[in-house]
């Protein structure tokens, strides 16, 4: 089971970044800017601790989220996606005029059992 998901728009952004970047993360704070989006770095531009927590990982990047963010989710499955628009973020998708979004649904019954055991 799945915890994360990404849309086929948001893989063909999140590729074009990576061949431009190189390694990358995805990460959500909850903080200030568009913190309760997904950002994407640079691996290592973004500094990470025992707060933040791996969700998944979407096309060989990580997703991770910060635990206090994490417990607003828990109980939802994610899908990342992108639209149109520039964010209020340091995300490296922002000049492209493009941001990164969640969608999100309720966790299935199963689903929950399996991750919130």
């Amino acid at each position: 089971m799945e915890r994360i998901a990404i849309t086929e728009a948001a893989t063909k952004v999140l590729e074009q970044l990576k061949e431009k970047h190189g390694d990358l993360i995805f990460h959500q704070s909850g903080g200030c800017c568009d913190g309760s989006a997904p950002m994407v770095f640079e691996k290592g531009d973004m500094y990470l601790d025992e707060s933040d927590i791996l969700l998944g990982t979407l096309n060989e990047v990580n997703f991770y989220m910060n635990q206090d963010q994490f417990e607003y989710w828990k109980h939802t499955h994610l899908t990342v996606d992108v639209t149109e628009g520039r964010g209020a973020s340091f995300s490296l998708e922002i000049p492209l005029g493009l941001r990164f979004l969640i969608h999100s649904r309720l966790l299935t019954k199963e689903e929950e059992a399996f991750f919130n055991a």
